[in-house]
């Protein structure tokens, strides 16, 4: 007699071959789904893409003033992702406040910075005012570097800057309720910088007015380098890709969170089509079908304004145009790495990719994709236009060209500062900074931002340029200076900037994520354990994926040997 109860194999097959009707886990409410549904929209006929997870992520935080929970499950179901996929998205970045059902959201969330520019600045004491003055619906927290390091200490009320933040500042905003983006009303609009000449080059490039290979020659002939702080030249990135089968894409890299830098929003919110102009102009010469603009998430107001700008250039082209998306960052430093960027701008974490292959030949879904900076495209049609050796004559003691330099710290004049490659600290602050603030007197400086390493006073004739900064064990990078008085420790900035690295390390690899973690532990005591922290440095140096781990031993290195008095180690030979 057959065994009612036996299921024979073919029919176990057939089951798990008929697709699901919903996905497995938590099922989201009728309520949910429409509510997500009135935000992002009904599903196209193909779906919705999958890239744009973390754009949907940020409609619904800004609406909610978080994610809750039961949007986070409508969301993907109407994704037709798997809840945990999207939750690990929304955890991975800083500004996706994750909330249960039954939490209440701030009504508005402060921002107080608390790098080294604005603590110099006094943004510790900011916030305690602020935490201790501001409390109900209104929640108060210390970030990373918001980008406004010149106006130090910065702040944020919702999405609207603060620039030189005051307690009376922030809570009039609050009082008032104004959460939103600032106008930029000195920006320069895509009418006028048409009738100013602009758009003629890309017009010419794309017209084959223009030959492509004169324009590459001139990059080269230029010593134009990447300007996010690799410093990869930009002459032969462009060959490289071209050189790589299509279709090719194109990713823009404005996540400047490097402590101490600024100049990509200076830049931006004065000339955006300067920058857009060099877009096109690359994307013509290599070839690129999409460009992809990653642009940091604190940047509310430079968003609004490049929205728009993008909206009028595309409704009146000056020549055929590639696809342009705009993507918002969400608050990881480590995007600022390439191909972090790359798996952000896909929707996923930004985790660095293990190299190789390289994103010249697998970039973008899986193609080929120039990556540049922003200062890098922006300096594209000056460079046309004035010719390469013109530009390369500008340097000073023996380099070529020019820098922006980001300048903040104890100087009367802070800000971006267009000087000559090569200038030194010395020559930098005097010339173009109007010298030391009163009362001070320099100490030491940060030649590249967080990652750049500390110098003492007596090396601030060194230039500063690519590969002049490397035999005193810094780097100039996105060439964020920051500068130190009398005042101030080498040691408290260190540690400073170390807790930036252990916050923002994505985790993906032990050498960072316990590295970083652990040398800021131990870098807050009176007296360093130097054996330790040479080992800590090492491993980090040597074994960590990215950058981020392998430069975060910088600052220890640069105490160690230029600092010890301030931490009690002997001097190293």
């Amino acid at each position: 007699m057959a065994n009612p109860t036996h299921i024979g194999l073919d029919q176990v097959r057939q089951q798990l071959r008929q697709p699901r009707n919903q996905l497995k886990g938590r099922q989201a409410s009728p309520d949910a789904r429409a509510e997500v549904q009135a935000l992002i929209g009904m599903p196209p006929a193909d779906g919705h893409r999958r890239d744009l997870l973390i754009e949907h992520l940020h409609v619904l935080n800004d609406h909610f003033h978080g994610l809750f929970e039961r949007h986070i499950v409508a969301l993907a179901a109407e994704m037709r992702l798997s809840v945990v996929e999207v939750f690990e998205v929304a955890s991975f970045y800083h500004h996706f406040q994750i909330l249960k059902d039954e939490d209440v959201a701030p009504r508005i969330t402060v921002r107080v910075c608390d790098s080294l520019s604005c603590s110099l600045a006094g943004s510790d004491s900011l916030l305690r005012q602020l935490q201790r003055d501001l409390s109900g619906e209104v929640q108060v927290v210390n970030v990373p570097c918001l980008g406004r390091c010149e106006q130090a200490p910065a702040a944020q009320v919702g999405q609207q800057a603060v620039s030189l933040a005051t307690t009376e500042k922030v809570t009039r905003l609050v009082a008032k309720k104004h959460t939103q983006p600032l106008v930029l009303p000195h920006a320069l609009r895509y009418n006028d910088y048409q009738k100013a000449g602009g758009y003629q080059l890309a017009l010419q490039v794309a017209a084959g007015l223009k030959d492509h290979e004169s324009v590459m020659q001139v990059l080269e002939s230029s010593g134009l380098r990447g300007l996010g702080g690799a410093g990869f030249p930009a002459g032969r990135k462009w060959r490289i890709v071209r050189n790589q089968p299509g279709p090719r894409l194109m990713a823009v890299n404005i996540d400047e969170g490097e402590p101490g830098t600024f100049k990509d929003r200076t830049c931006l919110e004065a000339d955006p089509h300067r920058f857009l102009e060099g877009v096109l102009i690359a994307a013509s010469v290599v070839g690129c079908e999409v460009v992809y603009l990653y642009l940091r998430d604190e940047y509310h107001e430079a968003r609004v304004m490049l929205t728009d700008e993008l909206a009028a250039l595309q409704a009146n082209p000056p020549c055929a145009l590639p696809r342009i998306e705009l993507r918002r960052g969400a608050g990881a430093y480590i995007c600022g790495e390439e191909s972090a960027m790359i798996e952000s701008i896909e929707g996923k974490r930004g985790e660095p990719r293990m190299r190789p292959p390289y994103i010249a030949e697998v970039g973008l879904f899986g193609r080929p994709t120039l990556e540049h900076n922003f200062e890098t495209l922006f300096w594209i049609r000056e460079l046309l236009e004035q010719g390469a050796d013109r530009f390369a004559s500008q340097g000073r003691h023996g380099r070529k060209g020019l820098r922006r330099f980001s300048v903040s710290g104890r100087v009367k004049h802070p800000g971006v500062k267009l000087a000559p490659a090569g200038i030194t600290l010395r020559e930098l602050v005097d010339e173009y900074c109007g010298g030391m603030a009163e009362g001070h007197a320099l100490y030491a400086y940060l030649p590249g931002g967080a990652s750049g390493g500390i110098l003492p006073a007596r090396l601030a004739d060194v230039p500063l340029d690519f590969d002049t900064l490397q035999p005193h064990g810094c780097f100039i990078g996105s060439a964020a200076v920051m500068v130190l008085s009398q005042h101030d420790s080498a040691r408290e900035a260190a540690v400073n900037v170390m807790r930036f690295f252990a916050h923002e390390s994505c985790g993906q690899c032990t050498p960072c994520r316990v590295g970083t973690d652990k040398a800021a532990q131990l870098m807050t005591s009176p007296v360093w354990d130097a054996d330790t922290l040479q080992d800590l440095a090492q491993v980090m140096g040597d074994a960590s994926i990215c950058g981020l781990g392998q430069a975060a031993p910088n600052p220890i290195r640069c105490v160690l040997d230029y600092f010890p008095h301030e931490v009690g180690a002997e001097v190293n030979a």
